[in-house]
C-alpha cells in the first residue's frame, strides 16, 4: 500500500533510499510516497506536478511489485489533482521497467529517456490534424515574451521558405507575459501571412523548468541534456506529423542560453530529416531586437523606447488594462527571462 510521508522521519527515509540508488534528492515536489513491507520503508517516490520523479526501490525488492505500486499509487494523486497525461524522466536503461507498466517512450538522448502515460502526445497531436498539409513544410518553436518586430522577421521569412509554416507557441507559464496573451499576440501578428498555422506547444516543449535531474550522474550536462531530449521528441514525434522538413530560429548575440540550443539544433535535427535553419536577426535603434529589450523597457516605464521594436498588436496590448498590469509585474521583478 502507498503511504504519504509527511512524518519528517520518515522523508528523511525516503531521501535514504532515493540516494542510495545514485539518485539525487530533489526537494520541490507536491506528494512524497513510499511502499513499507514489515515497517522497512522499500520504495519511495514523488510527483511534481504532471512528472512523477525519484522513483526508488530497495534492491531486495526490485524486480516484483514495488515499482508498479508506487507509480500506480502516485498516479492516482496525479489525476485526483487533475492531471491527464504523466511522465516519467528516467535513464535508458529504466525505461523498460515504465513501458511494462503501460508508459509510452516519446524520446531518448544519452543519459535520459522521456516516457508518458495516457496518451497526452497523440491526442495533443489529433487536435491538430485539421491543420496538418502535405507539403515542404516547416516550423518554428517561439516563446514570444512578448511578440516584437523581431519575431514577425522570423516568421515572415520562414514563411516565405516553406508550403506551410507551423508557429509553436510554448506554452509554459513562466514568463512575464501570460501565456493566452503571447499566443493571441502571435495570432494577431502573424494573421496576414496566409500559410502560418499557430498553436501551442502543449506539454512537449521541455524546458529546464519540467526536466528533473535527480536521476543523472555527478558531471553531465543537465542543460545540454535537456535541450537534447527537447530536439529529440520534437525531431521523432512533432516534425513528422506536419511534415515540418525545416525548423527556423533567429541568431542570437545576447543569450548564452539560447545560443547553446541553436547549436544543439544544428547537431540533433538533421538525424531526424529537419534541417536547421538560422535567421539572421534583425536590428533597429542600433542593436537586435529583442524580448528582453522590450522588458527593459517596460520596467524603465520607458514606451518610447519602444519605437521599431513591436508591432501595432503588441504596442496596443501593452497599453491596455491587460498590458499595464504585466508592466507593473515587470516593474517589480528582476532578470532577462522575467
Amino acid at each position: 500500500m502507498v503511504t504519504e510521508l509527511a512524518a519528517e522521519a520518515d522523508r528523511r527515509r525516503a531521501r535514504a533510499l532515493i540516494e542510495a540508488q545514485g539518485l539525487s534528492f530533489e526537494p520541490g515536489f507536491d506528494e512524497l510516497v513510499g511502499v513499507f513491507e514489515g515497517g522497512r520503508l522499500v520504495g519511495a517516490g514523488a510527483r511534481q506536478g504532471s512528472v512523477l520523479k525519484m522513483l526508488a526501490v530497495d534492491p531486495a525488492w526490485q524486480g516484483g511489485g514495488v515499482l508498479g505500486e508506487l507509480v500506480t499509487g502516485i498516479s492516482a494523486l496525479a489525476f485526483a489533482a487533475g492531471h491527464e497525461a504523466l511522465f516519467v524522466f528516467t535513464r535508458p536503461e529504466h525505461a523498460r521497467s515504465f513501458e511494462e507498466l503501460n508508459f509510452e517512450l516519446l524520446a531518448s538522448a544519452g543519459p535520459a529517456a522521456l516516457l508518458e502515460y495516457g496518451g497526452g502526445l497523440g491526442r495533443w497531436l489529433e487536435r491538430h490534424r485539421a491543420l496538418v498539409r502535405e507539403g515542404d513544410n516547416g516550423a518554428a518553436v517561439v516563446n514570444c515574451n512578448p511578440f516584437t518586430n523581431g519575431h514577425r522577421h522570423l516568421l515572415e521569412q520562414a514563411a516565405r521558405r516553406c508550403e506551410t509554416l507551423y508557429v509553436l507557441v510554448v506554452r509554459e507559464d513562466r514568463s512575464a507575459f501570460p501565456f493566452e496573451a503571447r499566443l493571441r499576440l502571435v495570432r494577431e501578428g502573424t494573421r496576414d501571412l496566409a500559410n502560418v498555422r499557430v498553436l501551442d506547444t502543449g506539454r512537449y516543449a521541455i524546458s529546464a523548468v519540467t526536466f528533473p535531474s535527480y536521476f543523472l550522474k555527478q558531471g553531465d550536462d543537465a542543460a545540454g541534456v535537456q535541450m537534447e531530449l527537447d530536439l529529440e521528441l520534437f525531431g521523432r514525434r512533432i516534425a513528422p506529423f506536419f511534415h515540418a522538413r525545416r525548423r527556423f530560429f533567429g541568431s542570437e548575440p545576447l543569450c548564452a542560453a539560447t545560443r547553446a540550443y541553436n547549436q544543439a539544433m544544428r547537431r540533433v535535427l538533421p538525424r531526424h530529416g529537419v534541417e536547421p535553419v538560422e535567421i539572421p536577426r534583425v536590428e533597429a535603434g542600433g542593436g537586435p531586437i529583442s524580448a528582453s529589450r522590450v522588458r527593459d523597457a517596460l520596467r524603465r516605464g520607458d514606451l518610447a523606447a519602444l519605437e521599431g521594436l513591436v508591432p501595432g498588436c503588441t504596442l496596443a496590448y501593452l497599453l491596455s488594462d491587460e498590458g499595464r498590469a504585466v508592466r507593473e509585474r515587470l516593474r517589480e521583478s528582476e532578470g532577462r527571462h522575467a
